[in-house]
Formats: C-alpha cells, structure tokens, sequence
C-alpha cells in the first residue's frame, strides 16, 4: 500500500487549504484524515467510508469537508474558515478490507497571521 499526501502549508485564520491522499495497492473499506498538534496526541479529522458515509470531528464539522474521487483513488480534505487551532500535521490514513492501517507522510497546516 502506498500513499501520497500533498497540499499543507501556511494560511491565515479564516483562509482555506485542500489537503490530497492519493492511495493504491489495495482495497479500501475506510479513508480518513487525522491530526497530531505539538503535545498532543493524534485525533481522527474526518474519514469517508467505501459505502460514501463521512464521520467528523466536532471541531471541524462545518468547516472541513472530505470527499473522495475514485477513478483518481484520491481522497480529499477541504479546509475553510481554519483556525490558529487546526495547526498541526495532518496525516492521511487508510484501512483496508482486512481491518489493516497505513499512514501516510505527514503535511503540515499551520494557521497563522
């Protein structure tokens, strides 16, 4: 399994950012974003099922978006309206239909004027 993530970088508060995944080499069950700020231990972001159901965090609900094109096996996270709180490195991470994890690279959000 190998995967691709791409689009971190600096914003201002209130600014957008769309975060990339691209994955091959399996099947997927389950496609998902999670975080991890200074200090603190890595939390779920948002992920997207392979049925299209998405989960999200109760601090990006409203805010963040995942989606997903399949003839691309790319998985996306919009991020509008950030906030200095979102810093952090944002991983990309899949599950296959065997219940296996794989992360992938780091990118780094951070939100600041």
């Amino acid at each position: 399994v190998q995967l691709q993530a791409s689009g971190g970088g600096l914003v201002q508060p209130g600014g957008s950012l769309r975060l990339s995944c691209a994955a091959s080499g399996a099947i997927f069950s389950k496609r998902g974003w999670y975080r991890q700020a200074p200090g603190k231990q890595r939390e779920l972001v948002a992920d997207i099922t392979s049925g299209g159901s998405t989960n999200y965090a109760d601090s990006v609900k409203g805010r963040f978006t995942i989606s997903r094109d399949s003839a691309k096996s790319t998985v996306y996270l919009q991020m509008n309206s950030l906030k200095p709180e979102d810093t952090a490195v944002y991983y990309c991470n899949v599950v296959t239909l065997v219940g296996n994890f794989y992360w992938g690279q780091g990118t780094q959000v951070t939100v600041s004027s």
